[in-house]
């Protein structure tokens, strides 16, 4: 990632781990599935929304930074033992 890139990206002022499974988790697991910090780090690199399912609005796919697609289910997909593993940002 270039420097400019790095300046143009709002940074987290705090960031804490998950305790414990919820929406907002899910979407974290996602974007840091794919290699991004956040929603906001995702719009800044590749200047685009995420896909998201109709009917319960998680993420549908995302593009990784080397260019590829990762899809995700309908459903949840963080497991219960990656939720510790999940980091929340502040801005």
């Amino acid at each position: 990632m270039t420097t400019a890139v790095q300046e143009s990206q709002p940074q987290p002022s705090k960031m804490v781990r998950a305790k414990e499974w919820s929406d907002e988790v899910e979407e974290a697991y996602r974007f840091q599935l794919a290699g991004y910090r956040d929603e906001v780090e995702y719009k800044s690199v590749c200047k685009a929304e995420a896909t998201r399912w109709p009917h319960n609005g998680y993420i549908k796919k995302l593009m990784r930074k080397d260019g590829n697609w990762y899809y995700y289910n309908k459903s949840r997909e963080c497991s219960d033992k990656d939720v510790p593993k999940c980091k929340l940002y502040v801005y």
